[in-house]
C-alpha cells in the first residue's frame, strides 16, 4: 500500500486501460522525494463547445476549460478520461493538467457560427472550470466575457470559492435570466475532504460561496455529489440545511460512481484512511450497482437501485422539503441571445 501523499488525491498511478506496459517499481527502488508538481501542457483544441446525449444528463452543450483536475477528488468519475491521452486515471489526472488556452476565441467563432442554435452551456461538464490552475490561466473568465458579449445563457458546476471572483459577470447575466451555479458539496467534515478532495475548498467556504453567490442574485442550487454509501450519505440532511440557509434555492444529489480505474484508485484510498470502513462502504455501492462497483445504464447509473438507493432517495425528499426548496426550476433564458454579440452590435 503505497503511502498517501500531501495534497494529492491518490498517490497510485496506474496503466492506463489502452496501455499495453505497464511499469511496476521493484521493492528497492527508492520512493520518489516531495509532492509531485503539477505541470500544465498546452491543449490545441480545434473545438470548445461539446455536445451531450446522454438523456440522464440536463445539458446538451458543454465547455472544459482544462482536462485533467488538480482538485484531486479521489472518486472523480473523470479520471478515466486521461487514458485517452496515453495517461493515468490516477495521480497523473491530478498533476497534469492540459490547457485551452484559445477556449476564449474559440467560442466566440463558434457562437458566430450560424450553426449555433442558442441553448444553455453547461461549463464544468467533466472536469472543474475553478480548479487551481484558473488563479493564473483567467480562461474561465474570459469564456464568461464571451458568454455576456453574446447573451448566451451559462450554467456553472463547481466545489471552488474562486467562483466568487467573477460574481460581476455572474450577476451580469442572472440579472437577465442568463445564469446560474451549482456548488458541489460532498460533506462537512473539514478533515474528510482534505483526505478525499484535497485541493478543492474545504466546506465552510463552499458554503460561503452559496451566501455570496445568492446575495449578488444569482440563482444557486447545492449538489451532494458523490453521496458516498456508509461514509457521507448521513450528511444529506444537513447539508442541504446549511445550504438552504445560505441561499441555495434547490438541491439534488448523484450517487458514487466508480468507473473503470476509478474503482481500484477509490478502493486503495478506503484502505488507506479508513480501512474499517472499506467493505461496508464497497459493500453498498455493490448492493446498488447489480454486484459491481460501476453501473452505466442511463439513470439508474445517477441514482443507484436498491434498498439503499430507495432510502437515500427518501431521506432526500424529506429533507428537501423540510428545508425551504421549492422545486420550481428557473429555466435559463436563450431568447435574448445575440449572434454578433453586443459589443458588435454598439457600433451601429
Amino acid at each position: 500500500m503505497k503511502p498517501a501523499i500531501k495534497g494529492r488525491g491518490s498517490p497510485e498511478n496506474p496503466a492506463g486501460r489502452f496501455e499495453r506496459i505497464d511499469f511496476v517499481a521493484d521493492e528497492d527502488t527508492p520512493p520518489a522525494e516531495g509532492v509531485p508538481r503539477t505541470v500544465y501542457y498546452r491543449d490545441r483544441t480545434k473545438t470548445i463547445i461539446s455536445y451531450n446525449q446522454s438523456p440522464d444528463v440536463s445539458f446538451d452543450a458543454s465547455i472544459n476549460p482544462y482536462r485533467g483536475c488538480e482538485h484531486g477528488c479521489v472518486y472523480c468519475y473523470a479520471r478515466p478520461t486521461h487514458e485517452y491521452l496515453g495517461l493515468s486515471a490516477g495521480l497523473d489526472f491530478e498533476t497534469k493538467i492540459f490547457v485551452k488556452q484559445n477556449a476564449p476565441e474559440l467560442l466566440r467563432k463558434e457562437l458566430r457560427s450560424a450553426k449555433w442554435v442558442p441553448k444553455p452551456i453547461a461549463m464544468s461538464g467533466v472536469t472543474d472550470c475553478y480548479q487551481p490552475a484558473e488563479k493564473h490561466f483567467r480562461i474561465t473568465r474570459k469564456c464568461l466575457e464571451v458568454l455576456r458579449e453574446f447573451q448566451n445563457p451559462v450554467g456553472i458546476v463547481t466545489k471552488n470559492y474562486l467562483v466568487t471572483r467573477d460574481l460581476d459577470i455572474l450577476s451580469d447575466m442572472a440579472a437577465i435570466g442568463c445564469a446560474s451555479v451549482i456548488v458541489s458539496v460532498t460533506t462537512l467534515d473539514g478533515e474528510l475532504s482534505r483526505k478525499m478532495e484535497p485541493r478543492a475548498s474545504q466546506p465552510e467556504y463552499r458554503l460561503k460561496t452559496i451566501a455570496r453567490l445568492a446575495d449578488a442574485g444569482i440563482p444557486v442550487t447545492v449538489l451532494i455529489a458523490p453521496v458516498i454509501p456508509g461514509l457521507t450519505d448521513h450528511e444529506i440532511p444537513a447539508i442541504m440545511k446549511e445550504a438552504s440557509a445560505r441561499g441555495a434555492v434547490d438541491a439534488g444529489y448523484v450517487m458514487l460512481r466508480l468507473p473503470y480505474g476509478v474503482a481500484d484508485i477509490f478502493s486503495a484510498w478506503l484502505e488507506r484512511h479508513y480501512p474499517h470502513r472499506r467493505k461496508k462502504v464497497l459493500g453498498r455501492v455493490e448492493s446498488m450497482r447489480d454486484g459491481t462497483l460501476n453501473s452505466s445504464e442511463y439513470r439508474i447509473r445517477m441514482k443507484g437501485k436498491g434498498v439503499f438507493a430507495e432510502q437515500t432517495e427518501r431521506i432526500f425528499r424529506v429533507a428537501y422539503g423540510k428545508f425551504g426548496f421549492s422545486g420550481r426550476k428557473v429555466p435559463l433564458d436563450v431568447s435574448r441571445f445575440k449572434r454578433g454579440g453586443t459589443a458588435q452590435l454598439e457600433l451601429f
